[in-house]
């Protein structure tokens, strides 16, 4: 795709990667076909080729619209085109650049500003996030059907951490939500790691990826987000104390992944970033190369009782930003789950952190579409790598849904 980038990007960092993420298109429209967007609505301008199009026109200096913040809007930011796409572009690292540029250039409405400046306030800060959801719990029973799925009757509580004991250790990222929504995940991932003689230690100033933030154009703040989990990490990455920096949340996983290139212009912690990048690991990936010693722990007893027909989500972070294809699917057949198919795995739920907030109509037709392909092989039970997957998956059916480290945590113990 040929460029004339305006001047007032032509020369930053943002204009050059930009630029020749541009000249990477070459228009064939592969992406089309796996864009969940443009599945529903038909819409050139909501597939990632229209974006394309849109965005160049923004970068050369073209009058930006309200149409163009919509379109850019609606994008669920899945990455499915990026694993279609036979020519590499790198369309999730574009569109951030793009939706900056428009959010700076086109005025949005007070209650949509002050929807993503709640959501962005809000859901980073675990202390005020869980104080406004046990609120939420105590007049659930007054809302409105439409608020009332959102908000779970029952919360699963964390079982025992173990102590620290063992020589390898690696660091856990607690995260915004999860501990609040889900705290038993990274127990459960506590638990399965001691059996693998690895301690899971958390660093106490960690909080929120910074994906929130990030991806709801406040930029700067998602930054600085990054940067404090930098430092919360660092000492104990600097003196070599821990082998890896676990994440079991695949939408925050893919985030902590790219601190390296979020970072990269920044000189003091540019380096510190890469070395964060290069340590972040999905908790799938950590377990898959301790696949051979699952094994040994999963007694014939406890691996064939009870087998359970599963049907595994595997959400867009974790297949198509993190490309993590697979691998937790070998690793709960291993664990004795019979894995159901599922018609149109890589579509999204339509969860896409804040998108079914901010795009109600439109995740609640992926919704849909997801859990009837999830309930078509008749699964007891429905698993996914993502608090957000979870929770909006169990909005839309009457099955459990559980992260896939506390059903194979169930197995290891004997359940």
């Amino acid at each position: 795709m040929q460029t004339k980038l305006a001047d007032f990007i032509k020369n930053s960092p943002q204009g050059e990667e930009a630029d020749a993420i541009l000249r990477s298109c070459v228009h064939c429209g592969f992406c089309l076909a796996t864009c969940p967007t443009y599945q529903i609505l038909g819409d050139e301008l909501d597939s990632p080729r229209g974006r394309i199009y849109l965005m160049k026109q923004v970068l050369e200096g073209q009058p930006v619209t309200q149409k163009t913040q919509a379109h850019l809007d609606r994008c669920l930011t899945c990455r499915a085109c990026e694993t279609t796409c036979p020519s590499g572009v790198r369309y999730g690292a574009l569109v951030d650049i793009g939706r900056a540029i428009v959010e700076k250039q086109v005025k949005r409405d007070i209650r949509s500003d002050v929807m993503r400046f709640t959501l962005r306030k809000v859901l980073p800060n675990a202390v005020l996030f869980n104080a406004l959801f046990k609120a939420g719990q105590a007049v659930r029973p007054m809302l409105p059907d439409s608020l009332k799925r959102k908000i779970p009757r029952k919360l699963s509580t964390a079982k025992a951490w173990p102590a620290a004991r063992h020589a390898r250790k690696m660091l856990v990222l607690d995260g915004c939500v999860q501990p609040a929504l889900a705290p038993n995940i990274n127990a459960a991932t506590a638990r399965v790691l001691d059996n693998l003689s690895i301690s899971l230690i958390k660093a106490e100033n960690a909080g929120c990826c910074g994906a929130v933030a990030f991806h709801l154009n406040a930029q700067q703040e998602g930054l600085d987000y990054m940067r404090r989990n930098i430092d919360a990490w660092w000492p104990l990455v600097e003196n070599g104390e821990v082998e890896a920096i676990i994440v079991t949340a695949s939408g925050c996983g893919v985030t902590v992944k790219e601190y390296g290139h979020f970072l990269q212009h920044d000189a003091v912690y540019a380096g510190k970033a890469a070395k964060i990048s290069a340590l972040a690991k999905d908790i799938g990936e950590v377990l898959h190369a301790e696949l051979e010693h699952i094994k040994q722990l999963l007694t014939r007893r406890q691996a064939e009782a009870g087998r359970k027909r599963l049907s595994f989500h595997s959400p867009c972070t974790l297949q198509h930003g993190m490309r993590i294809r697979g691998v937790v699917e070998k690793i709960l057949v291993a664990a004795g789950f019979d894995l159901t198919a599922v018609p149109d795995a890589h579509l999204c739920c339509g969860s896409a952190g804040t998108y079914s907030i901010l795009q109600p109509e439109l995740s609640q037709q992926l919704l849909k579409n997801k859990v009837t392909a999830l309930e078509s092989g008749k699964p007891d039970r429905i698993a996914t790598a993502n608090i957000g997957c979870l929770m909006h998956l169990q909005t839309g059916t009457a099955l459990s849904v559980k992260h896939w480290i506390e059903l194979l945590d169930e197995r290891l113990s004997g359940g």
